[in-house]
C-alpha cells in the first residue's frame, strides 16, 4: 500500500467562552455593556426592541426609565418618561397626569401600546405598564 500523508487538519485554537467574555467586557465601554445588559433583559421579557418598532404597530417594550418630567400638552399636564432598552429610546406620554408612583428614573419598566413617530421621535401615549425591579 502506498504511503499517502493525511493531510494536514487546520489548527483551530479555541478559547474558553469566559475568557473571551472577560475580553470583550474589559474592551468595551460601560455603556456598551449597560446597553447590552438591557438588550437581553428586554428580550427575556419578550419586549420589542425600540429600534424594530415600526410606527402606528402595537409594541411591548421594556427598558429603564433614563428621564421622567411633566411636560403640559396643550394645556393639559403630561408625564412623560424616556425608556431606553439598549437599541433606541421612545417617549412614553401619559397626559392628564402630573405624578405616577413608580415612575423614576432608573427604574425598569415594562409598556404596551401604540407607537406613533413625532418629530422624528417614537413616542407611545397612554401605554400600560408593569413596574419592574426597582431602582
Amino acid at each position: 500500500m502506498d504511503d499517502v500523508p493525511a493531510a494536514a487538519e487546520p489548527e483551530t485554537r479555541r478559547e474558553p467562552r469566559g475568557l473571551r467574555r472577560f475580553l470583550r467586557r474589559m474592551a468595551s465601554s460601560d455603556a456598551e455593556l449597560e446597553a447590552a445588559e438591557l438588550q437581553e433583559t428586554s428580550g427575556r421579557e419578550g419586549a420589542t426592541p425600540i429600534t424594530a418598532c415600526g410606527e402606528r404597530t402595537r409594541h411591548c417594550v421594556a427598558g429603564t426609565l433614563r428621564t421622567v418630567t411633566l411636560r403640559p400638552r396643550g394645556g393639559a399636564p403630561a408625564l412623560e418618561a424616556e425608556l431606553y432598552d439598549g437599541t433606541d429610546v421612545i417617549s412614553l406620554v401619559w397626559l392628564g397626569r402630573r405624578r405616577i408612583a413608580g415612575i423614576d428614573p432608573g427604574r425598569r419598566l415594562r409598556a404596551e401600546g401604540l407607537v406613533s413617530v413625532q418629530d422624528g421621535r417614537k413616542v407611545m401615549f397612554n401605554p400600560r405598564y408593569e413596574l419592574r425591579g426597582g431602582s
